[in-house]
Formats: structure tokens, sequence, C-alpha cells
């Protein structure tokens, strides 16, 4: 039998990070834990540690962070996460980190050639053009872990890159697919973590009920397959059971269907070429009732249009809308922004921002920062709005 796959799991506390523990849980002889990184949940990654045994681990918070009764060499503080990340025994890095946290650690380990199981949306979304071309330079493949993504890359499998005509991402539609625009003034954040299909953590949960993801997933698509934005849609499927669809210029199209489970695209993340077993049930396509396709609404939902024009309008834009959104949602799960105040918030920081066209890495980093005070600023005074 062949070694096992060495992996390093960055955001191992995660909701990605979990699942991709189950999916070792799976696999014992052909996944090996080699280093976990989680940001504050203690508790969890010392369970973690016990478990798997890896050679290092690091909780980025606490820069003395350590477990007397593990052999498990423990580091502290964000810059060991690139220690983790390039670490030498590891072949795949799962970097599911959120944020901009991620961004040093994804491009060490690209610099590293370590093959990248990527879950950051944040790294592609803010920082694409760099991720990019720092992978081409280096020969590195970023096997896609969000599961529109992984499904595109399934379909494009043996493709040659022009027989390509548009991607289609599909999307729930969410817990608010058929409100009306005086439902959602109303929607409160218990509502809109209801996800319909998929079980997610809160932040990408509630970005799913605004159709914030989807936009975020278009720029996404566009840095991983190379596809211009005018080929990139995105239709609202609600049975969620068609993950994403290629058009080909000939007409034709493909789609990759799977039961609703984070642990699939995880696991071809990680066994690409191959196709490892699931003890997921299959996707029943006996059970009556059809599938539906329907175009997004961007007047109830606008957020996804800012993503797209973000997406177009490139340079430090998705940087903006990324630091916006974070702040915004937080905001609206701790009940000081309303539903409507997420997409005011994201609107007014893109209307103030001062665009990089051709941004370097402190570039980014400099807007996630700027971006997030001005959204702050922005959610205090709807704050206040809200109280008078």
């Amino acid at each position: 039998m062949d070694k096992p796959i060495r992996l390093a799991v960055l955001g191992s506390t995660g909701s990605i990070g979990r699942q991709t523990l189950d999916v070792v849980r799976e696999h014992p002889e052909r996944l090996k834990v080699v280093a976990l990184a989680a940001r504050s949940n203690a508790a969890l990654l010392e369970a973690q540690v016990r478990e798997f045994a890896p050679e290092v681990a690091c909780l980025s918070s606490q820069p003395h962070w350590k477990m007397p009764d593990s052999r498990t060499r423990c580091w502290g503080d964000n810059a060991a996460l690139t220690e983790l990340a390039t670490y030498p025994s590891v072949d795949i890095v799962v970097a599911a980190t959120s944020g901009s946290d991620g961004f040093r650690p994804l491009l060490a380990a690209i610099g590293a050639r370590k093959a990248i199981a990527l879950a950051n949306k944040e790294a592609l979304v803010m920082a694409g053009a760099l991720v990019r071309r720092a992978a081409d330079q280096a020969g590195v493949q970023l096997r896609p872990v969000d599961s529109e993504h992984s499904a595109l890359w399934q379909c494009l499998q043996g493709e040659p890159p022009d027989a390509v005509s548009t991607l289609i991402l599909t999307a729930s539609g969410g817990p608010f697919r058929e409100w009306s625009r005086e439902q959602l003034d109303t929607a409160t954040p218990a509502q809109a973590l209801r996800h319909p299909v998929w079980a997610m953590g809160n932040k990408i949960t509630i970005d799913s009920a605004t159709l914030m993801n989807k936009g975020l997933e278009v720029i996404e698509a566009h840095w991983l397959f190379g596809v211009p934005y005018d080929h990139i849609e995105v239709t609202i499927h609600p049975q969620g059971a068609v993950h994403s669809l290629v058009q080909f210029r000939d007409g034709s199209m493909k789609a990759q269907l799977g039961t609703p489970d984070m642990r699939t695209p995880i696991r071809y993340a990680l066994s690409w070429p191959d196709r490892w077993p699931s003890a997921l049930p299959p996707l029943d396509v006996q059970h009556p009732g059809a599938f539906n396709f329907y175009p997004p609404d961007v007047d109830r939902f606008p957020c996804l249009g800012f993503a797209q024009w973000a997406g177009r309008e490139g340079g430090t834009y998705p940087t903006a809308l990324c630091a916006a959104d974070e702040v915004a949602v937080a905001a609206f799960l701790a009940g000081r922004l309303s539903w409507s105040g997420l997409s005011r918030v994201v609107q007014s920081v893109l209307d103030r921002h001062h665009n990089v066209a051709d941004p370097a890495l402190d570039d980014v980093l400099e807007a996630d920062r700027d971006s997030r005070r001005v959204a702050a600023d922005l959610v205090e005074q709807l704050t206040l709005e809200k109280v008078h």
C-alpha cells in the first residue's frame, strides 16, 4: 500500500476543518494528520490533537499555548501558521482558515509547492490575482473545496479550455427565497440561519441567505478557472442536488449531482485524481418532483449584484467587499444591524473605497483594514439611528 497522504489542516476547528477530519476518520489508511491549526477554540483543538496526534499544532490567538501531556509541538501566533503551511512532511495543505489571516500561509504553502485544498474563500476573492500568479509560477494546483467549484472542476476534467462557453453556479436561494421586500425587512438572525439545504458555519449561512456567498463564488470561479465574468452565471436551484453546471460551445452541458454534504468535495480534493468510497447515501434520483432552476432576484438580494460588480471592477474592490460583509454580518448576528442594513453597509463601503488597480499583498491588507474601519463606523451610525 502507498504511504498515507499527510495533511496540514489550517482552520481545523471550523466547519470545513471538522468535516475534513471526518474524512480522515473514514480513510485512516489513506490520510494522516501531520499539522493542525485553529484561531481560538483551544478545547476543541486539544481534543483533535489527542485524537490525531499530529507532529505540530498551532493556536494562533494564544502565543503561549501548550499541551504538556502531548508529544505534539505546540506553537502560537499567526506567524506559526506559515510554518505549519510549509512543514516539510506535509503533502496537502487544507486551507480552511477564514479572513485575511489565511493569506500569508496560503502563499507560503504555494511557494513551498504543497498541494492546496482551498476552502479559504477570502484568499481568491480578496487577492485572486496574487494567488493565481503564485500558483501558476510554482506549478501548484488549487483544488477547490467549495461544493460549487468542486462541481465545476469535476465537469471540466478532460475538457479543453476553449470548449467552455459558460460556468453556471447553483444556489439554493436560502431561507428567504420567496420572501417579499417587506418580509425581508423583519428577518431575524435566527430565521436567516435556517438554511434549507446545507449545514454550515454562521457566517457562510448568512452570506447564503443574502446571496453574497454566490457573488463571492463568481469571483472565485473566475480566478480558479480563468473564465471571464461575462461567462459565469448564477441560477437558483432550491433542491440543492445539482451543485453546478458547465455549458460548452457546442450547446451541450455537464452537471455534477450529489447528496448535499461538504465531505464529498473535501474527499475529492484530497483523493484526486482518484475517487474514494463514501459512507454517505447516494443521491436518490428516483424521488418524486422535478429539478427547478430560476434566475436570481438582485433587487431583493442586492449583495449578489455588488459582488459581481466588484469582481468585474477588480483591484481592491473585492477586498473592500469582503471586509465590509464580514463586519456587517457580525453586526447582524449580534442584533446591531437590520437585514437591510447588511446591504447598506456593503454598498456604502464600496462607494467610499479608493481602488488600487493592481494591488500587492500589502495593498490588499491595507484595503482590508481600512474597509473594516469604515464598515464599523457605518454600523455604529446605523445602530444609533435604530436607537433614536
